[in-house]
Formats: C-alpha cells, structure tokens, sequence
C-alpha cells in the first residue's frame, strides 16, 4: 500500500461503491487486514492516523475477524483490549456511531474470549470508569446487551428476552449505586444519551430473578426501578422526545414480565406509581397520533396485570378493578376520536386497513375485556357519518375478533365466556346482514366499507378457529344454544352457510379491492376441507390489478374438485378453462399479440398453476396432465414463441410449467410402460428452448432483471426440477437420437453464461436458480451421457 490515502479511498470503495466489480476488488486488496496476524499492528496504524471514518471501520472489522477467527496469544489479546480503553476515551467522543459500534463490539469480543483465560478481562466494569459519559453508556449497553449463552435472539425485533448477566455482576447489580446512575444519565443527558440510559435500566430490569442473592435484594431492586419510573412519569422529564417515550413503554412493560404482581403490590408507593401509570396510558392514548405504536407496550402492562389477578394472593387491593374499565373506554373512545382526523387526511395510515398488524397490537385487549366483562361493555351509539360509523364498527369487530381469538387459553374458557362470547358473535352476524343489503349494497368502492368487511371476515377466521371443528365443536354447545336464540345460528352447519355467503358475496361484490379479495379467499381456502361454493363467476377474476389473487383462488378451488378423486367431477370443473383454450388455439397469428389474448394468456396461466398446485397425488396430476396432454401443450409453445419479450406473458407461463414439472409427493410417478415422464420434458425442453433462443439476443433494457434475468431463473428451475424429479430415463433420448436433453441443456448453459458475474452478485437470492441445475449436472452428467 503506497500510502494512507490510497487506503482510505480504497476503503471507501469498498463501503460505498456501487460497482460490485470494484467492491470485489478493494476486498481482495484489504483481506489480508482480516486474515493475517502480521496485519494487527497496520490496523493500530491506521486507526490512529486516518481520517477516513471508512478506513476506521475497516480496520476494526478486521481486528474482530482477527480475534474471532484466530488463536492470538494472550498478551497480544490484553495489549488489544487496553488499546481500546485509551482509543475510545481519547477519541470516542469524535467517531461516526457506526465506528464506535464496530469498536465496542471488538472490546466485547475480547472480553468474552478472555473471560476464563486472565481476571483483567473481568474488569470491565471498572474500566468505564475512565470514559466519558457518552461512551460509558454505549459500552455499557453493548454489554447488558450481550447474548452470553449463545440463545440468538432476534436483533430486529424491540422485544428482548431475559438478559442472562454473568453471576459475579452480581455486587454490582445490587448495588444501589448502579440503578441511580443511569437515571441520573438520563436526567441530564441530550436526547441521544439519555436514550441510551433507558436502554442500560430496561435490559437491567430484564435480568434473571434467580441473579439476586435472595428475595430481600430483588425487592430492593423493585423498588428502586419503581421509584425511578415514578420521578419520570410525575415531571415527564425526557418524554417529549419520541425515542425516549418509545424505550420507556418498553420499560414499563418489563414489570410484569419480570415481576409477580404481588411483588408490585407489595412495594413501597404502588398506589401512587399505578395511579400515574393510569394517567399516562390515558395521555398516551389521547396523543393517539404521537404515541403510534409504542402505547402498546403499556397496554401489554395492563394486559399481563389483569392475567395475574387469578393468582394473585394477598390482602392489598391491587386497584385494578378501579383503572381497567377506564383504560378500556379510554381506548374505545379515542380509536373512535382518531377516525374523524383520518377521513380528513387522505395521506396518513389507517391502522384498519393493517389486519395482521391490528391484530397484533389488539392481543392485549381480550384479557382486559374478560377481566371484567359486563363492566366494560359499552354501546356504540348513533352516527350520522355512514364512513365514520362503518370505521368504528370496524375497530368493535376487530375487538371482538381479539376476544375470540383468546379461546384456547386456559382460564378462559368454560360456560360463562362462551355466553359471553355468543352476545358479541351474534352481534356481528347481525351486522354482517345489514351490512350487505339494502343501500350498503352500493358501498362496495367506498374503503369505509372495504374495512368494515375486512374486520368481519378476520371476525370469521377467529370463530371458525375458535369454535368450529371436531375438538371445538363438542365442547361449545353453550355458545350455539344462545346463538340460536338470537340469531338463529343453531349449529356450526349454520354458521359455515352464513360464512359461505358471505365469501360469496364478497367475491361478486368487490371488482377491485385485492384486500378484499384477498382475504376473502384465504377464509376459502381455510373453509375449502368440505364446503363448496355454487359455480359462479366472480368479477374480481376479470380484473388486471387482481390477477395474482387467481393463482390463490383456483389453487383453493382445485384442492375442493381433487378432494373426491372424480374424474368426471374434474373435468366439468374445467370446462371453463377449456373453452378459453379453444379461443385463444383459434385465434390467428395475425392477431396474437393482441391486448385481449395477452389478458386472457395471463389469466389463464395462473389459473393453471393454482389448478396444479392443488394436485397432490399420483392420480390428481395424472387427471391434469391427460387433460393438457397432448391438446392443449401447443397453445404454451405459442405463447412463449409470441410473447417472448413480454414478461408479463411469459412470468406466468414459466411458473406454470415450473410447479408442473415438480415432482412433489411423488405426484408425477407414471407406470413403468408409460411415456409419460418422457413426452413431459419434451414438452419442457421445447418451451426452454423457444425461449431461450429468443430472449438470448433481445438487446438489454433499463430494467433487465424484469425483462430478461427472471425469466432465465425460471427456466434454470425448471429444468432442475424436470432433471431431478425421477420421472424420466434420459437415456432414452440418446438412444433414439432424440435432441430434447440435449438442446434443452445447450440453451440453459448459454443462458447462465450470457449474465455476466457482476449481475449475478447484484442478484443473490436467485443464484439459487442456477447453482442447483450446475451441481446436478456435475454429479450426473456423466451418468446422463
């Protein structure tokens, strides 16, 4: 290296090319920082001389590679060690954060190989004592941080598990000192720092019970954290800023977690801090805008409170019979609040049209309900608005659906909660019924109305669940007697028709709307092991923007037509698909490329994959393929000759023919007599070969990786499942001079030759579509020929 400024530009390459050839080239320059020990002291070098924050990384990347992957004497690892001390105190303060991350992720390493080889490593805790506050607190945090028994938990999510600190921390942990310091950093700290000292008291509040010496210490340590909880949510110090607010639920969160509710009683000013926690749930949910997500993790408090109160054993009141009901209504009534602001405002999220994400953050509302039901039960009211009333009908419905949700706890079943959870189901197929007559008949487009409906089918999803099926069934008739009464639903037959026409109707209602259908087709699917809907043909399937919802639908409808293994019934069920074969077979060359035949090509190719997705056994398929076989094969080679260039055609195309050829379950297991397996990949290998013949010379455009890599990793995928699916002897082609294998094979390697390796690496994930199909052919090739 000629000099320190050759690196560093070097370096930055490395990090921030866009180039993956030059990328490749500055990390074969700079391997030997990472690999050979000779290097260590040049990465000292140029941590103390570049300017280059880029160059800093590198060179501590590499001594974290040097140390993880190498046996450096025990010297050399101390001499590491207490070079870092002195580095992050003279110049941390000065560091880009993701240097400083990198470096105190080196020192953390060191110290945990050389915990059992030398009592110095062991020191670390005294060793903050000669940094500054800002990397005092960052160091601190990567060690309570630290994953110590190798448990992997997921980095990415804010959820953290018990942290699991070594036994000697012990004195330190009790000392009441340690607790005090880090709510002092955070009274008297920037944003930034003060963050971070929420972070140190969460992960301390998140250690293991069994780390104190006794029950004495663990109170006292309850109590300290309490009573600093108690100073922030009385002078609201820090909670203007949003990241403080969010790491402060989250610490409010871990009482419960970590505690026993007795435990909280019993201390010192709970009255007082569950009071306070009351007022701040209540602002918090009122700053519905502000608070976002993060009210959530206090809600969980509550929610873990009220699921302890059963085994709560005492004679203090725990109050929570006083705050949940206001809790409940509080959050009722701003979620209602809240959707006045989010009609007028087009652009901001609507947290109803998140299913799965809504759900999610309402898993702590069933235990609030339950705790006391008939006290937390509230009407809803009259609205003149229609879209605002169908948006606070649609936050009750996801309610209940919650409720539901929770059946298969223990403690929460029994004869009193299936009444219960009869009232409110009953409720809900009320509305479903006024929701889909009269004048709502014309809301379909409006998105009021779009979620309302979502709610209603995740509501279905949640009872089925809940309280359809062999094991629910017999246990539920306390709940089916009361919806017979109200509703007249007397049995889960009754309920699986009011569900099927409901999907019905939403599938000839809605044209438009993916969400919609979307989720209306996955309640089919779920309801497809023995009810069948009528024959009809839904709009939605003659839309463009809903194209891909047709894989999905007729896969579910295909797992409904296999279920009888009918022949007939198969092939009366495909009589639609046929006549648009006939069509398209009959339309001329002339007009081919036609937006009509493009439409209905796409249409038709994914219908097919749904259709062959759902055959999962030697029979199945074999009804398919005699079906394709050899009528209506020439239309795919036709296709893929017209369409070649337009990936919208030849995506679908492709995957069809890659699910057809999978060999799943051992589907495709023809009789030893039969050319089957043989006519199927001459049917493959033309298709490969039209294709590839054509797209190889096609000139590059700004998009390439849509209009031509993709549909070479398809064909990659289907030529290795073809090739290792056991369904063909391939030595029969060279025997009768047949050229399928092998053209088939010429074009595939020039299709993997023609991507050049800059695009491959820009492409990682597909990779996998070539090296299967390359490692085959090294291990049978030979065989093959």
């Amino acid at each position: 290296m000629e000099s320190l400024a050759q690196l560093e530009a070097l370096c930055e390459r490395l990090y921030n090319s866009q180039n993956s050839i030059e990328r490749a080239h500055a990390e074969r320059t700079l391997k030997c920082f990472s690999t050979n020990a000779d290097y260590i002291s040049q990465c000292q070098y140029i941590l103390d001389n570049a300017s280059s924050p880029y160059a800093l990384m590198m060179a501590s990347s590499s001594l974290l590679k040097q140390v993880t992957d190498q046996s450096l004497p025990l010297q050399l690892r101390l001499d590491i060690r207490n070079y870092l001390i002195s580095y992050l105190d003279t110049r941390g303060a000065k560091l880009e954060p993701f240097v400083i991350g990198s470096l105190i992720q080196l020192f953390c390493r060191v110290t945990k190989f050389g915990w059992f080889d030398d009592d110095r490593f062991r020191e670390v805790v005294k060793e903050m004592n000669f940094l500054s506050q800002e990397l005092a607190l960052s160091l601190s945090l990567s060690c309570l941080s630290f994953d110590f028994l190798g448990t992997s938990f997921d980095e990415s999510s804010d959820e953290i598990g018990t942290v699991q600190i070594p036994t000697s921390w012990r004195p330190i942990l009790e000392e009441p000192s340690t607790l005090q310091i880090f709510f002092d950093y955070y009274a008297i700290s920037q944003s930034h720092f003060s963050k971070e000292a929420l972070e140190c008291l969460l992960r301390l509040a998140s250690v293991r019970r069994s780390i104190f010496t006794n029950d004495s210490s663990r109170v006292k340590f309850l109590s300290h954290i309490m009573m600093g909880t108690k100073e922030i949510l009385q002078t609201g110090r820090g909670l203007s800023d949003h990241d403080n607010y969010h790491v402060f639920c989250r610490l409010l969160a871990r009482f419960k977690i970590n505690f026993q509710l007795a435990e909280l009683v019993n201390t010192e000013g709970y009255y007082d801090w569950i009071c306070l926690i009351v007022e701040f749930t209540m602002k918090s949910l009122r700053s519905w805008q502000w608070a976002n997500t993060s009210v959530y993790y206090v809600l969980g408090l509550w929610s873990r409170l009220v699921t302890s109160v059963p085994y709560f054993k005492g004679d203090k009141p725990n109050m929570l019979d006083n705050y949940v009901p206001t809790i409940i209504e509080g959050f009722v009534s701003t979620r209602f609040d809240s959707l006045e602001s989010e009609f007028s405002d087009e652009l901001s999220e609507n947290p109803l049209d998140n299913v799965e994400l809504l759900q999610d953050q309402l898993d702590f509302f069933p235990y609030l309900c339950r705790f006391q039901f008939l006290a937390n039960v509230q009407a809803c009211g009259d609205y003149k608005e229609l879209s605002i009333t169908e948006a606070k009908l649609a936050w009750l419905v996801h309610i209940i659906a919650a409720i539901l949700k929770t059946r298969q706890i223990s403690g929460y079943s029994g004869e009193q909660q299936e009444l219960l959870d009869a009232e409110l189901s009953a409720r809900v197929f009320q509305l479903m019924n006024v929701a889909d007559n009269g004048a709502h008949r014309q809301r379909y487009g409006e998105i009021s109305k779009q979620r309302l409906d979502r709610a209603i089918l995740t509501f279905l999803q949640n009872f089925k669940k809940s309280y359809i099926g062999d094991q629910a069934m017999h246990s539920s008739t306390k709940l089916f007697d009361q919806l017979s009464k109200l509703v007249g639903l007397h049995d889960h037959l009754k309920v699986l028709n009011a569900v099927v026409g409901k999907i019905a109707t939403n599938l000839k209602s809605y044209t438009q709307c993916k969400e919609v259908i979307d989720h209306t087709i996955s309640l089919f699917l779920e309801l497809s092991s023995g009810y069948v809907l009528s024959k009809k043909h839904f709009p939605f399937l003659d839309e463009q923007t809903c194209f891909r919802s047709r894989t999905t639908y007729y896969y579910t409808i295909g797992s409904l037509i296999f279920m009888e293994d009918s022949l007939l019934k198969f092939k009366s069920s495909m009589e639609p698909l046929m006549q648009v074969f006939v069509c398209l077979e009959s339309t001329p060359d002339a007009i081919f490329r036609s937006d009509i035949v493009k439409y209905a090509l796409i249409g038709l190719m994914r219908d097919l994959r749904g259709i062959t997705m759902a055959t999962n056994s030697r029979k199945t398929y074999g009804f398919l393929f005699d079906w394709l076989y050899p009528a209506q094969t020439p239309l795919l080679l036709k296709a893929i000759s017209h369409w070649f260039d337009v990936p919208e055609v030849t995506t679908p195309l492709l995957k069809f023919t890659a699910e057809l050829v999978l060999n799943k379950s051992q589907r495709l297991s023809f009789d030893p007599s039969s050319p089957n397996g043989i006519l199927l990949f001459r049917e493959v290998s033309k298709l490969i070969v039209a294709y590839g013949s054509r797209i190889l010379p096609l000139a590059n455009t700004t998009d390439i990786y849509t209009s031509k890599y993709k549909g070479i990793w398809i064909c990659l995928t289907i030529l290795t499942r073809a090739l290792s699916g056991n369904y063909v002897n391939f030595g029969v082609f060279e025997l009768y001079g047949d050229r399928a294998l092998a053209d088939a094979l010429n074009v595939a390697l020039k299709m993997i030759l023609s991507v050049p390796l800059a695009e491959i690496l820009a492409y990682p994930k597909k990779i996998r579509s070539g090296l299967p199909l390359i490692s085959y052919l090294e291990q049978k090739l030979n065989k093959i020929c």
